[in-house]
C-alpha cells in the first residue's frame, strides 16, 4: 500500500467474552507479517478525553441512559478527529475495538433507546464515514458471559442481565444483515477456526486495497 493511498478502517465488534482482545492481537500479527502500517485503538477511549469518558461510562455509578449515549458520541467525535482520521489520511490501517455499531447494539438494542436518535448523532459525528470492514465475533450470550466472568468483576455495563445482552446480540445480527461491510465470525468454535475466518476477510480486504 503506497503512502498516497488512504488507510483501511477495521472495527471489531461483539458482546462480552467473544474474544475481541485475542483476535485483535491476531489482526496485528497478520498485518505486521505483511508490512502494513497500522494503529490499534478502542471505544470508548482512544484519546485522553475518551479515556476519561470511558472511566465514567464503565465505573461512574449512576449514568442516565441518554447521558450514556451522548458520552459515547462525545468520545467518538474526539477519537475520530484526533486519532482515527489522521491515521487513515497517512495511509495507516486502523484497528478499532468497537465503534458506532456497538452504540446501536448497546444503547439502541440493550438500553432500547430510540434508534433514530442514534442515527442523528452518527450523521452529526461521522456522516458517511464507515469502516471498510466490521468483524462481528458472534457467540451465544451464555457462552460470552461465562468467558467474561473469568476475567473478574464486571463493569457497569457488563453487569447488565441476560435479556439486555440478548437484545445487544440481536441488534448486532440485525445490523450485519443490513451492511455489506460486516463479516460475521462464529466465535463459538476453536480459536484456529475463528482466526482462519478473520484471516480470509483480511486477505480479501487487502487484495481490494492493493488493486487500487
Amino acid at each position: 500500500m503506497s503512502a498516497q493511498q488512504a488507510g483501511c478502517f477495521i472495527t471489531v465488534e461483539g458482546i462480552e467474552g467473544v474474544g475481541k482482545s485475542t483476535n485483535i492481537q491476531f489482526i496485528q500479527d497478520w498485518l505486521k507479517e505483511r508490512g502494513v502500517s497500522f494503529i490499534v485503538t478502542r471505544e470508548p477511549g482512544g484519546t485522553e478525553l475518551g479515556e476519561q469518558l470511558r472511566e465514567l461510562l464503565l465505573h461512574g455509578g449512576n449514568v442516565n441512559d441518554d447521558a450514556e449515549l451522548l458520552m459515547m458520541f462525545a468520545s467518538r467525535a474526539q477519537h475520530l478527529n484526533e486519532k482515527i482520521k489522521p491515521a487513515l489520511k497517512k495511509g495507516q490501517w486502523v484497528i478499532c475495538d468497537r465503534f458506532t455499531d456497538s452504540t446501536y447494539a448497546y444503547q439502541g438494542g440493550g438500553r432500547q433507546l430510540n434508534v433514530s436518535h442514534i442515527e442523528q448523532l452518527e450523521n452529526l459525528v461521522h456522516g458517511d464515514m464507515q469502516p471498510n470492514l466490521t468483524l462481528l465475533l458472534d457467540a451465544p450470550v451464555e457462552v460470552g458471559r461465562a468467558r467474561a466472568a473469568k476475567r473478574g468483576a464486571f463493569d457497569r455495563i457488563e453487569a447488565e442481565d441476560l435479556a439486555f445482552f440478548n437484545r445487544v446480540r440481536d441488534m448486532f445480527i440485525q445490523r450485519s444483515a443490513e451492511h455489506e461491510r460486516y463479516c460475521v465470525v462464529n466465535a463459538n468454535q476453536p480459536l484456529d477456526a475463528v482466526q482462519e475466518s478473520i484471516g480470509a476477510a483480511l486477505a480479501q480486504l487487502k487484495e481490494k486495497v492493493d488493486a487500487l
